[in-house]
Order: structure tokens, then C-alpha cells, then sequence
């Protein structure tokens, strides 16, 4: 799924992020709004990870959505 159609299917898929990532509010994914930086950058942040692996994390969530 390319990064356009995350961005249109966003409102359907945060509510599987939210399951994937329940340290993450609501708020912070509306503000997201399917932005993958910064899902990485709040996954990053939460849940101390580094960078390659909160991408990674996030690149294997989005190609299952």
C-alpha cells in the first residue's frame, strides 16, 4: 500500500495502530494522520526504540494494512 492510500484509509487504519501501538493516544494518532515519519518518530519516542527499528516496525504494519 503506497503512502497515498494510508493517508486515504487513515480513519480505518488507526484503529489496528492503535492495537500494534496502545501507548499511542488518540490525539497523537489524529495528529499523524498517516504520516509515516511520524508514526515512526512517535513510535521512536514511546517506545524507546531507534530509529531503524521503529521503521522497520512501522514498514511491516503499513505493508499488512
Amino acid at each position: 500500500m503506497n503512502m497515498d492510500q494510508i493517508k486515504g484509509k487513515w480513519k480505518q487504519i488507526k484503529g489496528a495502530a492503535k492495537e500494534q501501538w496502545g501507548e499511542l493516544t488518540d490525539d497523537e494518532l489524529d495528529q499523524i494522520e498517516g504520516n509515516r515519519d511520524q508514526l515512526v518518530g512517535k513510535v521512536q519516542e514511546r517506545y524507546g526504540r531507534s530509529k531503524e527499528q521503529a521503521e522497520q516496525e512501522v514498514d511491516d504494519f503499513l505493508n499488512k494494512a
